[in-house]
């Protein structure tokens, strides 16, 4: 933990972060409905496959094309699964361009390039500058063609809603129609931006652009997607990892009216029930009666996971990081504090379901999905069907939910091998419990940490020891350092708002048995909130010291994380009194590029229940693009924490996960959801940071630092109402 700026950050977050090279054509079909008249692109009957229309004059770079009746359309590097992305991508070009982001068709990734991956918050990031120069060159193109005939100088020239205008003589001119031109003209290698002054669009609330169509149902979602001769399959995989079929009844499931196959893959581990309709396809389902081989990991169980862990406490271990002599300065302290803190795996549970449609032909293979990494979509589709990445389609659907779950690709992989045993498209739906029992879950982790304190209680040393699975070993492979690290445990916890005169990073992998581990929304960062921010907060209550009081002496010489306390705890009142029976907790994080306080007040009338009343929180993200999209994401990053914080964790028997449905894996009602949530977004002329992200890493600690002022007791252990937190209670 050290003094940091944007940059260092941006160096520990790879990895899956990283734009994926493009290797073959990667063609993705179009996400928004076809108007009427539609002239930049068109879609080839029956293959899916987009086609230039010769009527697109002007395509100065990857992301704009402009046809000659003034149709616009950008191309989008991202995936839209509900963060908003599609808006504020729109906005930056938009802005640059001088055009009404309302005005613009819309499509993913331009055919035969690639798309970056969506995820980890990375999305404004990466796009800030590419996108606003993308705008700014095209810009610069249609006003020096405009300029060129009406015989006047460009710097004399200005944009706005789609056109070029003169505004000494009063002429205007469609982009339209200076396309053509602009199109013959070299494309500016470093275009002039423009100043932040002058911004009509970037930092004002604008309503999202697929709001429409998402209440109207124009919308393709994975769930929505019809082909032409389709069927539907519904698939159930052995529930525990590893075992096989043992037997099944073919017959009685065919006899089903509407079935239609029943198709297995090469190893023997799923099932499909194919039939014309869903329905059909679960009554079959069941009527094959099922029986499995469990295979070898049929012994595991949640303790056996943990067991594992907590061993890793202690033994041979990576210094991942490390700062003066940490351990020695420790070992000579005369005052210590230690904690260990546990995490357990969780589920994605995305409202939309686990689905995918793909037709398998000679000539080629189209894939219909929801996706945040479509090259291994396309990937996996290639070495199943033996054909080159070039025959494979890839449309790019709306997400309805992906929080990490659809960077994996292993649901594509599955529809491809039953879609390779027919002669027709086929569409599979996993079923709710389906999708929360074979989901690949969030890692359970254990963090122990000890500090050596000075006689006012600060940390003078830290050493802090993580154990648990490193998922870009099997995600990414070369992207594990070289002593088999994963930079993304270093999220909020080697880089933090706070500075600390030594300090040791270890890390013990250990592989869960039984499962696959996959990153979840917050990734290393929500796992290491909940641990530095709660150990913080202990601290402070050995002290004797308030909390808020506490950061603030640590962050004096870090003045954005300075900022969002004191405006976090100014608006929530930190220092007023609050009614009889009610409490705070404090968080402060820098993650994601953002800094972020906040503030809890809850209440907790018996040991198992916590009312929210109100949360506080004052968020730094650099500069902002839609503030609306900000509040909104904090908002539902909070929730979307809170709940899994509370209430959430997947626990296994005999190998087979124990959650099926929402009657056992909870999610937070309405109800139960914060009665209150402000959200401050502060000015700040910084490059923007993530915040998709933010608020789903500040719920757990923010919530435990609460409950433990309520009831006098820490807690160290997720879920945060388990019975573990109350057990040898301090």
């Amino acid at each position: 933990m050290s003094t940091h700026s944007p940059s260092s950050t941006a160096q520990l977050q790879t990895g899956r972060r990283r734009v994926l090279q493009a290797g073959g054509a990667l063609l993705l079909a179009t996400l928004w409905p076809m108007p009427r008249g539609r002239a930049a692109q068109a879609t080839q009957a029956g293959t899916g496959m987009l086609v230039e229309d010769v009527a697109t004059p002007f395509a100065p770079n990857a992301f704009i094309r402009i046809a000659a009746d003034n149709t616009i359309t950008l191309i989008l590097p991202n995936i839209e699964m509900g963060q908003g992305i599609y808006t504020s991508s729109v906005m930056l070009m938009a802005e640059e361009l001088g055009i009404d982001p309302f005005a613009v068709q819309i499509e993913a990734a331009p055919p035969g390039g690639g798309a970056e991956i969506t995820g980890g918050s990375t999305s404004t990031m990466t796009e800030w500058l590419p996108l606003r120069q993308a705008g700014a060159a095209a810009r610069a193109m249609l006003v020096q063609a405009a300029a060129t005939r009406w015989g006047v100088a460009p710097e004399s020239c200005t944009t706005a809603n789609g056109a070029v205008m003169h505004p000494p003589s009063g002429r205007t001119v469609p982009f339209g129609d200076v396309a053509e031109n602009a199109a013959k003209l070299p494309v500016p290698k470093e275009p002039k931006l423009k100043d932040a002054g002058n911004y009509t669009l970037i930092g004002r609330k604008h309503h999202r652009l697929d709001s429409q169509i998402k209440v109207d149902g124009a919308a393709r979602f994975g769930m929505d997607v019809q082909v032409p001769g389709m069927k539907i399959g519904t698939v159930a995989a052995c529930p525990v990892q590893g075992g096989t079929v043992r037997s099944m009844n073919r017959n009685a499931a065919l006899a089903v009216n509407g079935v239609q196959a029943v198709l297995v893959t090469d190893n023997k581990d799923t099932v499909c029930v194919v039939a014309n309709h869903y329905w059909a396809a679960r009554k079959g389902l069941k009527a094959l009666n099922l029986k499995w081989d469990f295979g070898k990991n049929a012994t595991i169980t949640t303790q056996t996971i943990y067991d594992d862990l907590h061993a890793g406490l202690n033994g041979p271990a990576i210094v991942a990081n490390a700062k003066a002599d940490a351990p020695g300065i420790i070992g000579q302290s005369g005052t210590t504090y230690t904690a260990t803190y546990q995490q357990p795996l969780l589920a994605h549970s995305p409202m939309e379901p686990i689905n995918c449609t793909a037709h398998v032909r000679p000539d080629g293979c189209d894939v219909w999905a929801g996706t945040q990494v479509a090259e291994r979509a396309r990937d996996t589709a290639a070495e199943i069907t033996g054909l080159p990445a070039s025959k494979i389609t890839v449309h790019s659907q709306y997400i309805g939910g992906g929080f990490g779950r659809r960077l994996e690709h292993e649901y594509v992989t599955q529809c491809v091998q039953f879609a390779k045993q027919v002669p027709y498209p086929l569409k599979i739906i996993w079923s709710r419990e389906e999708d929360i029992t074979k989901d690949r879950y969030r890692p359970a982790y254990v963090d122990k940490l000890t500090a050596a304190l000075d006689e006012k209680g600060h940390i003078t040393a830290l050493q802090h020891r993580i154990v648990g699975p490193a998922v870009v070993a099997r995600w990414d492979p070369p992207e594990l350092t070289k002593d088999g690290y994963d930079d993304d445990l270093s999220l909020a916890t080697v880089v933090t708002p706070y500075t600390y005169p030594a300090y040791r990073l270890e890390f013990a992998r250990r592989e869960a048995p039984g499962i696959t581990t996959a990153w979840w929304r917050g990734v290393g960062g929500t796992r290491g909130l909940f641990v530095v921010e709660g150990f913080i907060d202990e601290l402070a209550a050995r002290a004797g010291a308030d909390p808020v009081a506490y950061r603030r002496a640590m962050v004096q010489n870090n003045p954005r994380a300075l900022a969002v306390l004191e405006r976090a705890a100014a608006d929530a009142g930190w220092s007023t009194p609050m009614p009889k029976g009610r409490a705070r907790g404090v968080a402060l994080q820098f993650a994601f590029g953002s800094y972020m306080a906040s503030i809890a007040e809850i209440e907790m009338p018996s040991p198992d229940e916590v009312i929210i009343h109100r949360v506080t929180a004052a968020v730094d993200c650099g500069q902002v693009i839609n503030p609306d999209q900000v509040i909104a994401q904090i908002e539902g990053g909070l929730i979307f924490g809170f709940s899994a914080a509370l209430y959430n964790e997947i626990t296994l028997e005999n190998g087979r996960v124990q959650q099926q449905n929402f009657n056992t894996w909870r999610v937070m009602r309405m109800n139960e959801a914060p009665r209150r949530i402000d959200v401050v977004v502060m000015p700040s002329k910084e490059n923007p940071g993530g915040i998709g992200e933010v608020g789903t890493a500040a719920a757990a600690p923010l919530l435990a630092n609460a409950m433990a002022a309520a009831r006098g007791h820490r807690y160290r252990t997720l879920p945060l109402l388990s019975a573990r937190n109350t057990e040898g209670k301090e």
